[in-house]
């Protein structure tokens, strides 16, 4: 009997995923536990498992596409099962329905999904694999080729990097799980399409895949990408689809560093962001195959100082401006934060705590042979101290109850270059300062280079968002929900204090903590800071 296999949750957050790739074809015998595809959420891209036994008789999402949670993704039955009930009926139809159903209603649109879907998978030349745009991460809705590593006619081994894509968290790079020859590419650079549309198309060399790629459009992609689907496989062996994406530089083409025709390996969005910040593409060392400057080469470049200096010419009087398009990153930052103030009811509490125990403890501790730790560290340390005696504090706010988290996880808010991102230090409570320092440097490195897993970047209980380092001297921030509260840590200040009925040179720190007043009282809130003052006044009592 025929199971359909959904489209899984695989994080807290995640409402669509895209396939980032099939690592099982139709027709192959699937054990349980066998992987069947890797899936691109908008934490990461995971491994999905599959918990059934029998034959692929059926791909519903192919490589690059995208598709919400639960809807169809593969059918998993017997060789040779009828399963066209199903397909037609979306996933919902019964397992034992037969083709009869299809006969007796039929329908004007549902010729055209009965013949549309096998298409794309089911009826494909032998050897074809449809890549489709994968969910690489649990929020992501659609992804941006920001680069192609690979061109039309190249051979593509298991394991190469086919393609950087722009999820709503990061630029991944997208490694291919099938070798064969790149027959098609679906989507320009630069260009956008949901979790599961037509990404490219790997086979034999010399397979006609035309009539794949038009089926699928017609079943699965946007009416808007039909037409530069068609000229795709003409224009890619050329490599004018950066023109065709990004008309207005195609007039005025950068000098390439290497190439064999005098043109540049530049991506579209590369070449956009380094017009945009006035950097000479000819200084640039690409570090994408073949020499190719990549997004993250123009991110990385450090210029020198004359023309850090320099910004755009804009005459006077001129008005000017420079439209950019929201990233995933973007887009998912926006819906989770202006979800947060909306729904969630902030109120703050804002405090200023002695630092000059701290400054000492610190210096000492470093003193010790290869040891080295932060203020950041040595706050994080006391939330997870204090949040195990305010318990509130460390809740959790969901529609039908409130969670008191008995385990302390605490986020840390890094900044990246295409927006912000919260890894988790797990049992904070129970680690070392070391050990706080260690993961915090190890999370935001892996931050910084888009290496985070789905499983560093969920399940926080409380979030500490730092700016101090950048002069910022106070400052509230959104609740990271679903979590109760969040602290905003300002830097350390050299000012006259009063101590002792007299006035001397001190060191400080303002502190504010944003809380979601459903599940935290301002009394509540209030005996938390007090608990965090003792910590962080005299860090020493965190030792014992």
């Amino acid at each position: 009997m025929a199971i359909v296999v959904n489209m899984p949750r695989l994080s807290d957050t995640m409402e669509e995923g895209t396939v980032a790739a099939w690592l099982k074809k139709v027709g192959d015998k699937i054990e349980e536990g066998d992987i069947l595809a890797e899936i691109e959420t908008d934490k990461a891209t995971m491994e999905f498992e599959s918990f059934n036994e029998g034959t692929l008789l059926y791909i519903g999402v192919q490589v690059g596409e995208t598709t919400k949670v639960d809807e169809l993704l593969a059918i998993i039955g017997d060789e040779g099962e009828d399963i066209s009930d199903i397909i037609s009926g979306g996933g919902n139809a019964s397992a034992e329905a037969k083709t009869e159903t299809v006969e007796a209603e039929p329908s004007s649109e549902a010729p055209a999904e009965t013949k549309a879907a096998p298409a794309a998978s089911a009826a494909l030349p032998k050897g074809v694999i449809v890549v489709t745009m994968p969910r690489l991460s649990d929020t992501m809705e659609e992804g941006t080729v920001a680069t192609w590593l690979k061109k039309v006619g190249d051979n593509v081994d298991e394991g190469d990097i086919l393609a950087e894509i722009e999820t709503d968290k990061a630029t991944m790079e997208f490694e291919s799980f099938q070798s064969g020859t790149l027959l098609e590419i679906g989507l320009k650079e630069g260009e956008s399409a949901k979790v599961d549309a037509l990404l490219a198309i790997i086979g034999p060399t010399g397979t006609d895949v035309s009539g794949v790629a038009a089926n699928f459009s017609k079943s699965s992609a946007p009416a808007k990408a039909e037409a530069p689907k068609a000229e795709v496989s003409k224009e890619a062996p050329k490599a004018a689809p950066a023109a065709a994406s990004a008309p207005k530089k195609a007039s005025a083409p950068a000098p390439t560093p290497v190439t064999a025709n005098g043109r540049v390996y530049v991506s579209p969005l590369a070449k956009k962001l380094a017009e945009e910040k006035g950097i000479n593409l000819t200084k640039i060392q690409g570090s994408g195959e073949n020499g190719r400057i990549v997004k993250r080469d123009i991110e990385n470049y450090e210029p020198a100082a004359s023309a850090a200096s320099a910004g755009k010419f804009v005459p006077s009087g001129q008005e000017d401006f420079d439209d950019i398009d929201n990233s995933q990153m973007r887009k998912a930052i926006a819906k989770a934060l202006t979800n947060s103030k909306f729904s969630a009811p902030h109120y703050y509490l804002s405090v200023e705590f002695d630092m000059e125990n701290a400054i000492a403890f610190r210096t000492q501790f470093n003193s010790i042979p290869d040891t080295k730790i932060s203020y950041n560290d040595i706050v994080v340390k006391a939330c997870a101290l204090a949040l195990k005696q305010h318990p509130q504090v460390n809740s959790q706010w969901f529609a039908d109850k409130m969670r008191l988290n008995n385990h302390v996880h605490i986020g840390v808010a890094v900044a990246v270059p295409d927006g912000l991102v919260v890894p988790v230090v797990r049992f904070a409570n129970e680690q070392t300062l070391p050990q706080i320092g260690s993961a915090v440097r190890d999370l935001a490195g892996k931050a910084k280079n888009k290496k985070l897993t789905p499983d560093e970047m969920q399940g926080s209980t409380f979030t500490v968002s730092n700016l101090g380092m950048f002069g910022i001297d106070t400052f509230t921030s959104i609740i990271n929900q679903p979590n109760s509260a969040i602290l905003s840590v300002g830097n350390i200040v050299e000012k006259p204090v009063v101590k002792n009925g007299q006035i001397v040179v001190g060191n400080t720190m303002k502190l504010s903590l944003a809380c979601d007043h459903r599940t935290v009282d301002g009394a509540t809130g209030a005996l938390f800071l007090q608990t965090l003052k003792g910590f962080i006044e005299n860090p020493v009592t965190m030792l014992v």
